[in-house]
């Protein structure tokens, strides 16, 4: 079935092309959502009186698009977790956290448009891609923290600990000199208090 789109409809096309879909699909999901109408005689008469105004209607969406592109694109986030051993999460940052987050800056992206580029599910600095509208997408990063600082310094110090324990173990059995790496580990444990 033939319909001509009045809204953009991602992998399908921009306002005022006509473009062939499926029928269940333009009956079902297009035409009652008011993202298109049937490409019917009278309404592709329609479409060409019409088109200086579709056009008008398209430099306004893009712009709106490129603005809303730049606003994403300057945003920072940061997103505070509970972290358990080795940085990895009690849980992830899904698109959704930061759809809200967002949504708490004065942004309305809807979720399903947030992409991400791996699971995010320890500590760092990630990215994701957001599909605005057809050709627009931004790409916004974001740092995934702690919530409890003192706990990553705690983390070390037990680590840095367990190797000089263990190191000191086996200084006691061999009888030779401790490690490098684990005299440094002791060290950069100490340095951080």
């Amino acid at each position: 079935m033939k319909v001509i789109l009045q809204e953009p409809v991602d992998r399908l096309g921009n306002v005022g092309d006509v473009v062939n879909v499926a029928n269940g699909y333009a009956r079902n999901y297009l035409i009652p959502t008011g993202l298109a109408i049937e490409a019917n005689e009278g309404n592709v008469k329609y479409l060409a009186h019409h088109q200086r105004v579709l056009e008008k209607k398209r430099a306004r969406l893009q712009a709106k698009g490129e603005e809303l592109r730049k606003r994403i694109e300057a945003v920072q986030l940061e997103f505070a977790r509970k972290v358990g051993e080795k940085g990895k999460l009690f849980g992830s940052v899904t698109n959704k956290d930061i759809a809200d987050a967002l949504l708490e800056r004065g942004i309305e992206v809807d979720r399903r448009k947030i992409e991400l580029t791996e699971p995010v599910k320890s500590t760092g600095t990630f990215a994701a891609v957001v599909a605005l509208q057809p050709g627009i997408a931004a790409e916004i990063s974001f740092k995934v923290v702690n919530e409890n600082p003192e706990e990553e310094v705690e983390a070390a110090e037990s680590v840095a600990e367990a190797a000089a324990g263990e190191n000191a173990d086996a200084v006691e059995e061999s009888g030779a000199a401790p490690e490098p790496a684990a005299a440094e580990a002791v060290e950069a444990a100490g340095e951080e208090e």
